[in-house]
């Protein structure tokens, strides 16, 4: 079974229709995003094989079980990769319809044990201010497909505050172009996973040099294309391809961009342009209202955990006393 897919239960045949049957196994396997699904694939191959190796059963496992496995696992993991593996499991168990060992209160006691020892805190990529991005998209030049393309990704992915996903599944009949600016259609995201979709803002910029509208729409002028992806892939010969960019490749646009003018490139991610614009937002002031418009987020409480480091100087309470 596929790696991806092989926490799913295999669904019997309808009798007379294997059509159906087949319908019905494509939309199981669609409540779930793929990169849940393939997460969820890697935590339940290494449960295993850790349950081989010191040789317990795995479906159903034990609570004793899984209690030995995470307090192995957490002499060298973090606490979240931890809770991930835990969920992994506990999906498996209730796919094939047993009992999860999870809800067992030695395990519950034994993850509290772990979360209390080791902390929660997660250590997140390094958002992309604006200081940076200006010194990231300075040397890209403007008659190389690739630069033009890249500063289209790193301007527009910045100012919309993209997650990677968005970003790269844009297409061009989802981008309207105005007086004002630009506007995105976004048909799916991870808060969306309905595709009810939204439609987001992004205006000129005040400096042409590093305005995101601009920047797309000479990309787009290069690209000649009236539909099919936004952000596509170019070869080392300059020639654009019909297939998109992967998320992972927004990660590399970054990090060569940064590298390029002696940033480092290690703490940056395709997230972190979008942290980027969260940070950069706070700290001029902006509301959190206004930042969670641009961001998608649902959650305040998610918001101030990209924001909390662009705010720390945001009414400080040691530079009103005088010091």
């Amino acid at each position: 079974m596929d790696s991806s897919t092989e926490l799913l239960p295999v669904l019997a045949p309808a009798p007379g229709d294997l059509t159906l049957t087949a319908q019905a196994e494509h939309y199981f396997r669609a409540s779930q995003a793929f990169n849940t699904r393939r997460a969820y694939g890697a935590d339940w191959r290494h449960f295993l094989q850790w349950c081989q190796a010191a040789g317990r059963g795995s479906l159903p496992a034990s609570p004793e079980t899984l209690v030995l496995y995470l307090s192995a696992l957490a002499q060298t993991a973090k606490t979240s990769t931890l809770a991930r593996r835990a969920s992994a499991i506990s999906q498996a168990h209730q796919a094939a319809g047993f009992d999860s060992p999870t809800h067992h209160l030695a395990v519950r006691k034994v993850m509290a044990g772990i979360r209390r020892e080791k902390g929660t805190a997660q250590t997140g990529k390094r958002p992309v201010v604006t200081e940076d991005l200006r010194a990231m998209v300075g040397p890209l030049k403007k008659n190389r497909a690739l630069d033009v393309r890249d500063r289209a990704l790193l301007l527009v992915g910045f100012a919309g505050a993209f997650r990677r996903s968005e970003l790269v599944g844009l297409n061009v009949d989802d981008l309207e172009f105005n007086r004002e600016g630009l506007v995105a259609n976004i048909r799916r995201s991870k808060t969306d996973p309905e595709g009810q979709g939204r439609r987001l803002g992004i205006p000129y910029g005040s400096t042409p040099a590093t305005c995101p509208v601009r920047a797309l729409e000479a990309w787009l002028e290069i690209l000649g294309a009236d539909d099919g992806p936004v952000f596509r892939r170019i070869n080392r010969h300059g020639h654009i391809g019909g297939k998109r960019l992967t998320a992972q490749s927004v990660a590399l646009v970054v990090k060569r961009a940064a590298a390029a003018v002696g940033l480092d490139p290690d703490p940056l991610a395709g997230h972190s342009l979008r942290a980027g614009l969260a940070t950069a937002a706070a700290a001029a002031g902006v509301s959190e209202r206004a930042i969670m418009a641009q961001t998608g987020h649902r959650s305040v409480t998610m918001l101030r955990k990209y924001i909390r480091e662009g705010s720390l100087f945001l009414e400080n309470a040691a530079a009103k006393v005088g010091l």
